[in-house]
């Protein structure tokens, strides 16, 4: 049926990242066709699904996961807090679409990345020096994801 696949949590988080393509890299901003990062696009697509953002982010340097407290992992601990855990283990997750992707450019660093997966092989990501794009889900990020999550129903 045409209505439940395009109003799916997922699908809506799809449509409301692909509104933010074209946006320019601008760190910590959130403002769609003006500038964001990855966090600012993610916290856009919550105000389109929810409206106001559940907690404000705290102010962070672009090397902000190198300096976390051992053992923290400050970008993973907000997801859990406001999205719901993929069940399974991540070597067996097949992305759906609207997932929230969170990637560690190191094992033993914290996730430092995050992404709305747009279709089993593709995201969408704003990265430092380029404007949000859809992209392929490459092995290379593969290799480093380091968690996924969905929206919770509204």
């Amino acid at each position: 049926m045409k209505g439940a696949t395009e109003t799916s949590p997922g699908a809506r988080a799809v449509a409301e990242a692909r509104l933010w393509l074209g946006t320019p890299y601008r760190h910590q901003a959130s403002l769609r066709g003006v500038g964001c990062d990855c966090l600012g696009l993610l916290r856009g697509v919550w105000r389109g699904l929810y409206g106001a953002e559940p907690e404000p982010p705290p102010p962070y340097t672009a090397t902000w996961a190198e300096s976390a407290p051992v053992g923290a992992d400050p970008l993973a601990e907000a997801a859990a807090r406001h999205l719901r855990p993929v069940p399974g283990p991540l070597h067996e997750y097949r992305p759906e679409r609207g997932d929230v992707l969170l990637f560690a450019f190191r094992r033993h660093l914290p996730a430092r990345h995050c992404a709305v997966a747009s279709g089993e092989g593709t995201m969408i990501h704003a990265h430092d020096g380029a404007v949000v794009a859809e992209v392929a889900l490459t092995g290379w990020w593969r290799r480093h994801l380091a968690g996924a999550f969905r929206f919770p129903p509204p």
